[in-house]
């Protein structure tokens, strides 16, 4: 079942799934954008407190995955896309974005790191299609907060009716 979280309630769960799930880039992202916890509670509420809203997978009243949409002006974005490590490859991840998906009524775009080839494959697989580097470029800077390093080692994938 698919729920919008709470951000009260749910905070720490949110939390502890994004940072579970993220060790799998531990030795693939760039050493320098690695950190332990992955996101803190403090990033965590700045991107709820920017816009960011989750929504969560829930099987017998345990949140196994999480998935973050942030509606811009024109275009939606998807936003730390995790699910639980001892419940990946079950669909949850597939269930979320298709869900986010149906929600929205403009382009989704979706970024992530370069070398998570896994990630990349999982949203191509869905139908988002890697834009161009210096269209990247161009998003990350509209769209997103992150620092010159990631846009340098990211990618960004967007939906059909992006093209």
């Amino acid at each position: 079942m698919i729920v919008k979280s709470d951000h009260v309630e749910d905070f720490n769960t949110i939390f502890e799934i994004i940072n579970d799930a993220s060790i799998a880039y531990k030795g693939i992202i760039p050493k320098d954008r690695w950190k332990e916890p992955y996101m803190s509670k403090e990033e965590l509420m700045v991107q709820i407190e920017e816009g960011v809203e989750f929504w969560s997978y829930v099987e017998n009243g345990k949140i196994l995955g999480v998935m973050g949409i942030q509606f811009k002006s024109d275009v939606t974005l998807i936003r730390h896309a995790y699910v639980r490590t001892m419940a990946r490859k079950k669909g949850i991840g597939g269930k979320l974005l298709s869900h986010l998906i149906e929600i929205t009524d403009f382009p989704v775009l979706i970024g992530t790191w370069a070398d998570a080839s896994w990630a990349i494959s999982f949203y191509e697989k869905h139908k988002f299609r890697i834009v161009s580097k210096n269209e990247k470029n161009n998003l990350l800077k509209t769209y997103w907060s992150v620092p010159d390093r990631q846009i340098e080692t990211s990618v960004v994938l967007a939906s059909s009716d992006w093209f």
